[in-house]
Formats: C-alpha cells, sequence, structure tokens
C-alpha cells in the first residue's frame, strides 16, 4: 500500500502577540493628548478569547480601535480572525465593543475548505473533517503542494494555517 502524505488545516491567534499588542496600544493610549481624562481602556480576556474595548464615546471608541488594529497588525495577528461585534452603550456614560478572537475553523468554514478541495478535482486528494480541522491527505507530496496553493488562493474569512505536513 502507497504512503498517505498529509497536512491539516487550522486557524488561531497567537494570544501572547495579542497580549503584546494590547500592552502596546494601552500605552500609546495613556500617552495621546486626545485621550487625556477619558475612560478609554482595552480590557484582555484571554481565557474567554475576547478583547472589550471601552471608551466615552462613538468617536474615542473607533480611535481606540484604530489604534489597537494597528497594533495588532504590527505584531502579525490577522484581522481577518477577529470578530469585531457592534459599538454598544455601557454604564456610566461610555461605549463598549467587544471583539472576538477565532480560535478555530467552525463547521461551516472547514465544510468550505473541504469543498473547495473537491471542487478542485486534483488527484487522490482527499479532504476530511476532523473536529476543529480539516486533514487533507494524498499518496503524493506534490498534490499536497497543489491543494496549500489553492486554499491559499482563495479566502474563506479567516487565516488558515497548514500544520502537520507529513
Amino acid at each position: 500500500m502507497a504512503q498517505q502524505n498529509s497536512f491539516d488545516v487550522t486557524t488561531g491567534v497567537d494570544l501572547q502577540e495579542v497580549d503584546n499588542a494590547v500592552n502596546q496600544a494601552q500605552k500609546e493610549i495613556a500617552q495621546r493628548y486626545d485621550f487625556k481624562g477619558s475612560k478609554a481602556a482595552i480590557d484582555f480576556r484571554r481565557a474567554e478569547h475576547k478583547l472589550v474595548l471601552t471608551a466615552d464615546d462613538d468617536f474615542k471608541m473607533r480611535a481606540l480601535y484604530d489604534v489597537l488594529h494597528g497594533k495588532l497588525v504590527k505584531r502579525g495577528v490577522s484581522v481577518k480572525n477577529l470578530d469585531v461585534g457592534e459599538i454598544l452603550p455601557a454604564g456610566g456614560d461610555t461605549v463598549r465593543r467587544e471583539i472576538g478572537l477565532k480560535m478555530a475553523l467552525d463547521g461551516e468554514t472547514a465544510k468550505k475548505v473541504a469543498a473547495a478541495i473537491k471542487e478542485a478535482k486534483l488527484k487522490k486528494v482527499q479532504a476530511a473533517i476532523q473536529g476543529e480541522q480539516v486533514r487533507v491527505s494524498s499518496p503524493s507530496r506534490d498534490d499536497l503542494q497543489a491543494a496549500i496553493a489553492l486554499l491559499k488562493s482563495k479566502d474563506f474569512g479567516v487565516e488558515l494555517k497548514f500544520g502537520n505536513y507529513r
């Protein structure tokens, strides 16, 4: 029997890089003149994979989000993996925005990835959804490289990571 080669397709963000970006954004906010005396804050809830932004008004919220967004991009965190919520009123004349971090492929995205591989009709390449990842296997490593190139060329709404290449 021929040897099966495979790789896994997953997604996620590096929580340490998010933490570093939040710390840098908080330092910048503390120094900026337009945030002096305001209630602007960024709360990183690592266990919940969530960022909670709090500001005085919509204008400051947009500025706060722009600072955080810039820091995340500089730290190499894919902004495709951010699930940005709406700006909602909070207590004490403030507004709040929650940003979720996508740490795993949801079922719908996994189905799209598997369907894209099947539609490409690569010879002997098979995609199987295994929980929060998609395992792609084939006897030919060249076909797997073609599958990776195919997936990189498409947009699934999240950053895809390729691992366990064997």
